[in-house]
């Protein structure tokens, strides 16, 4: 008998951020299979077994969960935040295309609150018009390629949501990125650096573009950068509609 993958997206943290399809399907699964703080996010049950893995082994998580389904497991691949994005929807269908063994197994994806929309209500309605997201990191792609999108995106003058912008491997290509944004951007554009969002640890700080720092973000940071007609009211930042 077919079990079932269900790729989850755990939200931006909080446990009140996790939508009730997402905990409905996981008092259901039989296992667990994600990113070890992921899945410490998960409450053990009897009948659930959890299956943590590093962080760099995505396509090896996401074979090993639809071979378990495959056997008759209901398994839930969680992610957080949404798994669409940057996360392991991809990554299971990338597997699943590598495995035309498994094409029989079912694949559902179940949607989650993000980090950057997270950020965004905490903050106000910075991403309130035309949008894009980059993921910083150059685990998966040249930062090269990294450089070229930020460059078109701030010339289109989208805002501009960043995931990954500053890690302990990384930690120098953040200030390459606050360089190019300089170079294409107004020095009083809006930037908000917003971490830990939805735990007791949130921290949000907006500042102007000339004020930036690299120092301001690590890999709990989602970073928001508004675009030409960005602007605060009173605590908030807002894009307009029509901007």
């Amino acid at each position: 008998m077919t079990g079932t993958v269900i790729i989850a997206g755990l939200g931006p943290g909080a446990a009140e951020k996790v939508t009730p399809e997402v905990a409905a399907a996981l008092d259901q699964a039989t296992d667990v299979v994600g990113y070890i703080p992921y899945v410490a996010r998960v409450t053990p049950r009897p009948g659930l077994t959890l299956h943590p893995s590093d962080n760099r082994v995505e396509l090896d998580r996401a074979t090993h969960a639809l071979e378990m389904a495959a056997q008759g497991a209901r398994v839930v691949v969680v992610s957080s935040g949404d798994p669409g994005v940057f996360a392991m929807a991809s990554a299971v269908f990338e597997a699943l295309e590598a495995r035309p063994d498994l094409a029989h197994v079912p694949v559902t994806v179940l949607p989650g609150i993000t980090a950057m929309l997270a950020a965004a209500a905490a903050a106000g309605a910075p991403l309130g018009h035309d949008f894009c997201a980059i993921n910083l990191s150059d685990n998966l792609k040249p930062f090269a390629l990294v450089e070229r999108r930020l460059r078109l995106a701030a010339e289109a003058d989208f805002a501009m949501a960043f995931y990954n912008p500053r890690s302990k491997s990384r930690p120098h290509q953040f200030a390459r990125v606050l360089e190019i944004l300089r170079e294409c951007c107004d020095p009083a554009r809006l930037i908000t650096f917003a971490r830990a969002v939805s735990t007791p640890e949130q921290h949000l700080r907006t500042v102007a573009l000339a004020e930036a720092t690299e120092d301001m973000a690590d890999m709990r940071t989602v970073v928001l950068v508004g675009n030409s007609a960005t602007r605060r009211i009173g605590p908030y930042i807002y894009t307009p509609r029509s901007a």
